[in-house]
């Protein structure tokens, strides 16, 4: 990466304090002589998890030079708890020190705009590069080589152990599942997300029968219960015969099938590896790569996929075996209408109501859509990314926060999981009516009908909750959010959007087959924009503001591919840098506020004022 000015990165500073440290506070002079990368997260966000992953390797092969640092920055109310905080960092298996953010200063004071990203900081305290989404591991690899290098030189590189400090273990029968399903025994199968397997209940949702994956290790492999290997499974759909249960293995990004009498795991779709823009859609179910399915339910004679890495609805035809994309266009926001339009953002649950209605929980819109016959997307309860809350009553006036599953219930009514409201709740299609069915259940994340009772995953309490269905819903009192980030003021008139991308160091652009960017660019109201809106090749925008709308949301969604640049070697690695913005903004007269006529995001590398956008 070429030279920059040298920008003293700020200290790292949060009101929830430090997590993964033994207790010891942390500060950048601590770890002055370490390669830092402070990586900006929040666990709802499908990307940040993603970014987690790409990261492990790197973390390994560099354990003595590098500290990961996880400033955890919240989008929803829920995510600024600090006990949500701690449950997270287990629950995804997170191995470096996080800080814990929850008013967002140190977001601030690095100007990061979206989730997630990545600073690299120095071995002398100096921010050499910011990266914006997924799939920046390898440019990072590469300069903390050359960081590694120069440092070394210099006498200014600190090998040893980091102040990584692993927690203690905790006993029990499930920690974190994920989803449940009912086998026609009467017993559950859980999945355990956390340790890395399928667990098989009584009928009384607590005696294990048995455990399938192994020792609990993450990983993907074929095989009987003892060698079977899954990687934080999570969505789960018995088979119309009944005889087997199809298991969304996200972190695999593949399905699963777990054959019920012998406990055998094969895999019908998915190449292990993470799907990204340019890759096939549709395909042979084994070479078509997948992103993050997180569940899976039948729909119109075809295994529907919550594909929540892609903000897509795929399908898997077990006939033909074949996957292809059902709706959604990888931009992330809420649009209804045919699939091929539709937009999702992290769709988490399936539910079907017969041949009727496929039921989705939208989690980052904190709504609940559904999916007719013809494959047209409607919304029934939500508005938009930043919208969020419990509130009961009419569906237009209704609030969710962050769901992530669906059931349908005997009356065609859905019970929903509203996970960071901790609580169940009711939309009712005939009346257009949401009401609240159980509170005090801890991050519910499913539920499975037995009877006249419903079976709730409550996550965080990791256990199964049985509840009766009540005649009448629980009242709860209204609460009403938007998002915590700050509006970007900007003046009336035109906006300039930049999204600042350099190709890391030895890598070109790609243009072999023509441009190798992408910028999409709409907004909530579609108001906002006279004109710009639309996709192009530029990384550039002129948007002219409408005079008469003061506030909203610029959406963004950036790509640019790279491949090594090196006229030697035949077969060049290429690489594919995403990353969608949803950035709030108001409008202001000159003179009043900050107001400002450029945005800059950083899609990779560094602003022309050195210190991000």
């Amino acid at each position: 990466m070429s030279k920059r000015a040298r920008v003293r990165a700020p200290e790292l500073v949060g009101k929830g304090g430090w997590l993964n440290t033994g207790g010891d506070e942390l500060s950048l002079q601590d770890l002055r002589g370490k390669i830092v990368i402070a990586d900006f997260w929040t666990f709802c966000c499908v990307n940040c998890l993603h970014v987690l992953d790409e990261l492990r390797e790197l973390e390994e092969r560099h354990r003595d030079t590098v500290v990961i640092v996880g400033v955890h920055s919240p989008k929803f109310v829920h995510e600024a708890e600090h006990q949500a905080v701690v449950d997270a960092v287990e629950r995804y298996g997170v191995e470096h020190p996080v800080l814990d953010d929850p008013e967002l200063v140190t977001w601030k004071q690095y100007a990061v705009r979206a989730w997630p990203t990545l600073v690299v900081i120095d071995p002398e305290g100096y921010v050499v590069a910011q990266h914006a989404g997924e799939g920046h591991a390898h440019a990072i690899e590469k300069l903390v080589e050359e960081l590694e290098a120069e440092h070394a030189a210099k006498g200014t590189l600190r090998r040893g152990d980091g102040p990584y400090v692993a927690p203690e273990p905790v006993a029990g029968a499930l920690r974190f599942p994920g989803r449940a399903v009912l086998l026609p025994s009467g017993n559950f199968l859980v999945s355990d997300t956390t340790r890395h397997q399928l667990v098989e209940l009584a009928e009384d949702g607590e005696s294990v029968v048995r455990r399938i994956g192994g020792e609990g290790e993450r990983g993907l492999a074929d095989g009987g219960p003892a060698e079977a290997r899954f990687s934080e499974p999570q969505g789960l759909a018995l088979t119309p015969e009944g005889d087997a249960v199809i298991v969304a293995d996200t972190v695999n990004h593949a399905l699963r099938r777990v054959e019920l009498a012998s406990g055998v795991v094969t895999t019908p779709a998915g190449t292990g590896r993470q799907w990204w823009q340019g890759s096939p859609t549709s395909g042979p179910a084994r070479e078509v790569d997948l992103s993050s399915p997180w569940d899976v339910a039948w729909f119109g004679g075809k295994l529907w996929i919550a594909m929540a890495g892609t903000h897509q609805l795929w399908t898997y035809d077990p006939q033909a075996g074949t996957v292809a994309v059902a709706a959604g266009t990888t931009n992330e926001g809420l649009v209804d209408g045919p699939g091929a339009e539709a937009w999702f953002a992290q769709p988490s649950g399936l539910a079907a109501d017969g041949d009727a209605r496929l039921w989705v929980a939208d989690s980052e819109t904190s709504a609940l859509r559904w999916v007719d016959p013809e494959g047209t997307v409607h919304t029934a309860v939500g508005t938009g990314l930043f919208d969020f809350g419990h509130r009961d009553g009419e569906a237009a006036q209704a609030l969710f926060q962050h769901p992530l599953a669906v059931t349908v219930l005997p009356d065609g009514s859905v019970a929903v999981s509203d996970t960071y409201n901790h609580a169940l709740r009711r939309y009712d299609p005939a009346s257009g009516e949401v009401s609240t069915l159980a509170t005090d259940l801890r991050e519910p994340s499913g539920a499975v009908l037995v009877g006249e009772e419903i079976v709730v995953v409550e996550s965080a309490r990791h256990r199964l909750t049985r509840l009766r269905l009540p005649e009448e819903a629980v009242r709860v009192e209204a609460v009403a959010h938007r998002t915590q980030r700050a509006a970007t003021e900007i003046t009336p008139g035109t906006l300039r959007l930049d999204v600042v991308f350099q190709a890391p160091a030895g890598q070109k652009l790609d243009t072999r087959y023509g441009p190798s960017t992408r910028l999409l660019v709409s907004s909530t109201p579609p108001e906002l924009l006279l004109d710009g809106d639309g996709a192009g090749t530029d990384l550039f925008r002129e948007l002219p503001l409408n005079p008469e709308i003061t506030e909203g949301v610029l959406h963004v969604s950036a790509m640019a591919a790279s491949c090594d640049d090196d006229p030697a070697n035949e077969y060049p690695a290429c690489h594919v840098h995403q990353q969608d913005w949803g950035v709030p903004v108001r409008v202001v007269a000159p003179g009043e506020g900050d107001g400002t006529d450029r945005l800059a995001l950083v899609l990779a590398g560094m602003d022309e004022d050195g210190a991000g956008s």
